[in-house]
């Protein structure tokens, strides 16, 4: 079994940043252009292109491919988000068997070393519409879903991440299931729905995922 829980906004404080070629540090939102000043960062979308011709996405990718050579400090993505329920899975089934649906950056492995962004398929206010991807937007998402894999896809998380989570895992080979909590069913072709009833309307898929490592819950 394999598990998809999607991201989360409050990020682990000493998280490292991707820096551009000053060593300024890359703070990754869906609108730079609405982005509060700031002399503390250099905003950018994780699909803009840098100084060398390649986009930051493009960057991130060799980064990672430096095996055992991490200069910034980037955390594995299961260790980016403050919550810990991430830890607790990855302890529970695994670091290969667990995954994380970014806004930013796709559908991301447990160990993938993330720097820290700022988006979200969440409502945001006013002032902080930067952070806010629109479903039409335009991103070359990771899947870094293993292509031979059959085993069953338990995916956790809210209704906004549903339509990426379909259309990066519409070609994965095994059953996939999807847990929600609205009084109707979401729209999620090819997928098997489970409904968690709860009162919890924020964030309620840390408390199922945990009620599903305890076996209160199953698929």
């Amino acid at each position: 079994m394999k598990i998809v829980i999607q991201c989360a906004a409050k990020k682990d404080p000493n998280a490292g940043y991707l820096t551009n070629g000053d060593g300024k540090p890359v703070l990754f939102v869906a609108n730079p252009d609405k982005a509060p000043p700031s002399d503390a960062y250099l905003y950018a979308r994780p699909d803009d292109l840098t100084e060398n011709g390649k986009t930051w996405r493009e960057l991130l990718v060799d980064y990672n491919n430096r095996a055992g050579n991490n200069p910034l400090n980037l955390s594995p993505a299961y260790k980016l988000y403050s919550n810990t329920t991430y830890e607790r899975l990855v302890k529970q089934y695994g670091v290969d068997n667990i995954f994380i649906l970014s806004a930013g950056w796709g559908l991301i492995s447990a160990k993938f070393l993330t720097p820290k962004y700022d988006i979200t398929f969440a409502q945001t206010p006013k002032d902080q519409k930067y952070k806010q991807r629109s479903q039409q937007d335009q991103y070359h998402d990771f899947c870094l879903l293993p292509n031979d894999s059959d085993d069953a896809l338990v995916f956790f998380g809210g209704k906004g991440y549903l339509p990426l989570f379909c259309e990066l895992t519409q070609n994965y080979q095994g059953h996939r299931f999807v847990f929600y909590n609205s009084g109707v069913q979401p729209e999620t072709p090819g997928c098997t729905l489970i409904r968690y009833l709860t009162t919890t309307r924020t964030n309620w898929h840390y408390s199922c995922a945990r009620d599903f490592m305890s076996g209160k819950i199953g698929v």
